[in-house]
């Protein structure tokens, strides 16, 4: 028992990229590229919407918090990522795996759900455009944001208080960058069957469902679309919505291809490619995305730095 007590609070060994010594420098460089232009790039976001009383409206409000907490994500992963690969140093303490195995679900649940929250938007803004006004009031973008917020933790917290009872005494080598579910849960040698049916259980309620707003928000939206008699009208509509189904697509279809699927077929590689794109890829794309298909946001970045166009 005593044996059992020490190694369920050892050290973990996050191998990461350990495999290709030959790739650090490399690694390294290109980690903190992504990095730097997904903070600098998502903080521009922020400040444009804060800043610019042109975009005071619940679109950019939903836009400004996805910049939020794509930051976050971000400094949640990358920074531990960068030391170990500069330090050539992989451990990390059973509580700090822990902690960052939490913050990495609720950030990703609270892209889900704020994702499902701008397709309703859109909704509204297209299919419902005489009562936009009421029904995505001040009030209700800040209850729908902070349900977000309260639902993502709960969620994140419930499986992180499950996972910290396991016994890890098998090896605690993490193929893995990051204390990621999957990776930990084959570590485990306690009996991990509430949990497995806690996480799928989560994963329906916190993918699919949101997943399915989005596709029917959409539908929605298309139905609309096919009403429109001019050709710039439909143009002006598809651009409007074209960015956030361009982030939706990214996202979701990383997270199906590592999460959705049971826990003993799960590829490491796989899922440290897939991981890599959800991770550092999908953050420091998305200000791109809704910057250059974006006037408003271009114009408010145009007026931030000074320069008039």
């Amino acid at each position: 028992m005593a044996i059992r007590n020490h190694t369920s609070i050892a050290d973990f060994l996050l191998l990461g990229f350990s495999e290709h010594p030959e790739q650090p420098p490399l690694l390294f460089g290109l980690f903190l590229g992504m990095y730097l232009v997904t903070v600098l790039g998502n903080l521009l976001i922020i400040l444009a919407v804060v800043a610019d009383q042109h975009l005071h409206t619940p679109m950019y409000f939903f836009l400004a918090n996805l910049s939020l907490i794509d930051t976050c994500f971000s400094c949640t992963i990358v920074p531990k990522v960068l030391v170990n690969i500069l330090t050539q140093h992989h451990t990390i303490s059973h509580t700090g795996c822990l902690v960052q195995m939490y913050f990495f679900m609720a950030l990703a649940l609270l892209d889900n759900f704020l994702l499902a929250v701008m397709a309703y938007d859109r909704y509204v803004a297209i299919c419902l455009p005489l009562h936009y006004t009421t029904i995505m009031c001040p009030q209700h973008c800040l209850l729908l944001v902070a349900a977000s917020w309260l639902c993502a933790h709960l969620l994140a917290f419930s499986l992180t208080l499950l996972m910290s009872q396991f016994s890890f005494c098998a090896s605690h080598s993490i193929p893995h960058f990051f204390c990621d579910l999957l990776p930990l849960l084959k570590l485990a040698c306690s009996d991990t069957q509430i949990f497995q049916v806690t996480m799928f259980a989560e994963a329906a309620l916190s993918g699919v469902v949101p997943l399915a707003c989005v596709l029917v928000s959409y539908a929605h939206i298309m139905h609309t679309i096919l009403k429109v008699p001019s050709a710039g009208g439909k143009h002006k509509v598809f651009s409007t919505c074209g960015s956030h189904l361009t982030v939706v697509t990214l996202f979701y279809g990383t997270l199906f291809l590592v999460y959705f699927q049971p826990s003993y077929s799960y590829s490491a590689d796989t899922g440290m490619v897939a991981s890599v794109v959800y991770t550092m890829v999908t953050p420091m794309l998305n200000p791109f995305i809704y910057s250059l298909r974006n006037r408003d946001i271009k114009g408010a970045l145009w007026r931030l730095s000074g320069w008039r166009r």
